[in-house]
């Protein structure tokens, strides 16, 4: 056979692939460019042939390290690197490439060969999955905090004192921003005090603030987080572990919406409103006689109850993809995901440190990831004990019902949401899983 019909031949085979496939020479230069590139780049054949890859797919990673240099270098393939081209139109447009060597019939290398993915509507799908679980930083599809968002607005809009209640790490400082983001007092100050890491004396200062004179330090007067939050919002984290000094304190500002400094002899007008957090039962504290019953009802006016991660476990794989890309931007990396059985681990985990420490754990394997994808044997040591892997069991740790939530869920995700392939992917009729979405909320 010519050469003439041994090219036609593979283009036509090429072509059939709906992949975008392209092999290059020693030199770099395009030798074939099928249909699906063409699709993909906006490029046609005709004007890629002969000409440099860089300069036809514009990819970031080009000049400084080119999947193709590294396999035909290394002699190892690629696989499933996520890059960004620019196409003919200047838009930048997310692939996932794979390279190879290209050998002739005596098994000399002659150059290399790269199929690429386009990813965009992937990529499309997932801003529009984080855009309708988001309510500002906030990421997610659990019902509880679905129905959180759905009352926010108008908790932003009124005056009133929040108490927002949960575990460490669930996320009660982003709520306390987000009210403050959304409600008339967004252009003042959102000042945040942690009252727990701070000593008794040392808190009512920073809260009022003091007068020059007020004690033997002080030089000269200060203002305190109060003075400073005019306007705007105080967030008082770990408010239960105040002293009944400062209670009474805090209580009079309530009460009479004043307050002294340290050393004053009149009180301040404040216009602030007050977002407390705790980790401990209030209830509780009031009962044992540590906190006093009149502070707790003036802050408990509207509760915010936030669950622990273990209880919303749907929303880790949404947690997982959030800190994959924010990591990525941090690290200068372009990791594309875990493994299923990274994921398995993840789900079946209970978290004491709920969502701060999942955070923790993806950035630790991006130290250790130098791959594409996380895999297990970047996950902290006490991932990979025997005791751990015994403990895996996805049944053990989360219900069949948000087993089943979170599966339906990723495969309407791999789907694009086209619910009839999701169904033939799971091996249900498509009326069950639309009778599936409904039911559990998807």
């Amino acid at each position: 056979m010519c050469k003439k019909a041994q090219s036609k031949e593979r283009d036509v085979i090429l072509d059939s692939i709906t992949e975008g496939v392209f092999t290059v020479d020693l030199d770099w230069n395009i030798t074939s460019f099928n249909r699906a590139a063409e699709d993909i780049t906006g490029i046609s054949r005709q004007k890629a042939i002969g000409q440099q890859c860089k300069d036809i797919l514009r990819a970031d990673l080009c000049e400084t390290d080119c999947a193709l240099r590294n396999t035909i270098e290394t002699g190892k393939p690629i696989i499933n690197k996520f890059v960004h081209i620019i196409d003919a139109d200047g838009n930048r447009k997310a692939i996932s490439i794979t390279t190879a060597l290209l050998k002739d019939e005596t098994g000399k290398v002659i150059g290399g060969v790269e199929t690429f993915r386009d990813m965009s509507l992937i990529e499309e799908l997932r801003k529009e999955l984080h855009h309708s679980y988001t309510f500002e930083d906030i990421i997610s599809q659990n019902h509880q905090i679905q129905n959180l968002f759905s009352i926010m607005p108008n908790i932003a809009e009124s005056n009133s004192t929040v108490l927002i209640v949960g575990e460490s790490g669930t996320g009660k400082e982003l709520f306390a921003r987000a009210i403050h983001h959304i409600s008339p007092r967004r252009d003042k100050s959102f000042v945040a005090v942690n009252c727990g890491a701070l000593p008794d004396t040392l808190l009512e200062s920073e809260l009022f603030g003091y007068k020059a004179g007020a004690f033997t330090d002080a030089k000269k007067d200060k203002p305190g987080r109060f003075a400073l939050a005019e306007g705007g919002t105080i967030f008082l984290d770990e408010i239960g572990d105040i002293s009944a000094a400062v209670q009474v304190r805090l209580l009079r500002f309530l009460q009479e919406r004043t307050f002294e400094p340290l050393g004053a002899v009149s009180s301040i007008k404040a216009d602030v409103r007050i977002v407390a957090a705790t980790n401990k039962n209030l209830e509780k504290l009031v009962k044992d006689g540590a906190f006093r019953d009149d502070l707790y009802y003036r802050i408990n006016v509207v509760k915010l109850p936030l669950p622990p991660l273990r209880d919303r476990k749907e929303d880790i794989p949404l947690l997982v993809d959030y800190f994959i890309s924010r990591f990525n931007r941090l690290h200068n990396k372009n990791i594309g995901g875990v493994t299923d059985e990274v994921l398995a681990i993840f789900l079946a985990y209970d978290y004491p440190g709920n969502i701060r420490e999942l955070e923790n754990i993806i950035e630790h394997c991006f130290v250790l990831c130098q791959d594409e994808i996380i895999e297990t044997k970047h996950l902290p040591i006490t991932f990979q004990t025997k005791e751990q892997s015994e403990s895996s069991d996805i049944g053990k740790a989360v219900t069949l019902k948000e087993m089943e939530k979170i599966f339906i869920f990723q495969a309407l995700t791999r789907n694009k949401g086209n619910r009839t392939a999701a169904a033939r992917e799971l091996g249900i009729h498509k009326s069950t899983l639309f009778r599936k979405i409904k039911s559990l909320g998807i």
